[in-house]
């Protein structure tokens, strides 16, 4: 009797790149919180300590094994295990107390995290190097800004995909037409591919009540895990966004929607409700393509399809050397 054969990745490419992720909203961590996370194909834990400050560790303690997230409590800048009252640091993750004993080993301890609390979000640096982090974010003016732009509307989804395959939307000129019914298939007069950021602004034509209405759309990507979409011609309107690998087969989707007030409140707020209404059923309809959909590293490519081969080779930055070979070779070697 032989050994079944193991299951051949759904992608060539490492299921966890490097970057920034977003692993929450700042507004639903208050001081003193503790909740817990998975991402990365981990469980992680985040909390508020009392200088306001977000940190993420792993989340199990290396005493026992409790979830730290499951009833740790925050004590200043430290958390404290619920099972036998071990404290860490939250800072580098180091046991600083164990209540009953004499010495503290000198492995108690939790990995950190790298954090940055920035434009709303608690984003988390992931690098399977274990490096820190190579850039760092933009403040965004729709966020440092906030009485000239309405606040957040939020959505989430978790789909069965990867960051680098959805990602992949942004230059697939053709589907905005023919899956998502625009009018015509935009076009983008800008395109840069700027280790770590990809930036590319499209002509857009909008129906509206009054008519069509001509304007622009302005995509910029940081890396795979974070992403804003500008639209100017009706009203300024922007989508802060952010992709989270959570494990080997899904990822959360995170929309943060908000809209000039330069028209006034109630405007904005139509805009905006209509809005997001539309880029919803535009993510319904792409959500069961990229969980059906197979990865062709060799696609018949025609002339009027955007530059895949140009985003594809930028996504390569985003996985060390070695982690790319070892995914390509999982994935070939097990076909």
């Amino acid at each position: 009797m032989t050994e079944p054969a193991p299951a051949r990745p759904r992608f060539p490419f490492p299921r966890y790149p490097r970057g920034w992720f977003c692993v929450g909203y700042g507004q639903d961590l208050g001081v003193g919180q503790v909740e817990p996370v998975t991402a990365f194909g981990r469980e992680l834990v985040m909390f508020r300590g009392e200088d306001g400050v977000v940190r993420v560790m792993d989340a199990h303690c290396p005493h026992l094994g409790a979830h730290l997230g499951v009833g740790g409590k925050v004590e200043g800048c430290r958390i404290r295990c619920p099972f036998h009252a071990w404290v860490f640091d939250g800072s580098d993750g180091r046991c600083v107390e164990v209540p009953y004993a004499k010495r503290i080993p000198a492995k108690a301890a939790v990995r950190s995290w790298d954090v940055r609390e920035v434009n709303g979000m608690i984003m988390v640096w992931h690098d399977i190097d274990g490096a820190t982090p190579a850039w760092e974010l933009p403040e965004i003016p729709e966020w440092t800004e906030r009485e000239r732009w309405t606040p957040y509307v939020f959505r989430k989804w978790r789909i069965r995909s990867h960051n680098q395959e959805m990602g992949e939307n942004v230059v697939d000129q053709a589907h905005f037409q023919y899956l998502h019914g625009m009018s015509e298939m935009p076009v983008p007069h800008t395109m840069e591919f700027d280790y770590p950021r990809l930036r590319m602004v499209t002509p857009t034509k909008m129906e509206t009540p009054r008519g069509e209405v001509t304007g622009e759309l302005e995509a910029t990507n940081w890396g795979f895990g974070f992403s804003t979409s500008r639209f100017t011609g009706l009203i300024p309107t922007t989508v802060v966004a952010s992709t989270t690998p959570i494990d080997d087969e899904f990822v959360d989707l995170r929309f943060a929607f908000t809209v000039s007030l330069a028209m006034g409140e109630q405007v904005a707020k139509g805009v905006g409700k209509a809005f997001s209404a539309e880029i919803a059923r535009q993510l319904e309809q792409d959500k069961p393509v990229w969980e059906h959909k197979v990865f062709l590293e060799r696609p018949v490519i025609c002339d009027g399809d955007g530059p895949i081969a140009r985003y594809r080779k930028w996504c390569d930055n985003f996985y060390p050397s070695w982690y790319l070979e070892q995914a390509r070779e999982a994935y070939y070697g097990a076909a």
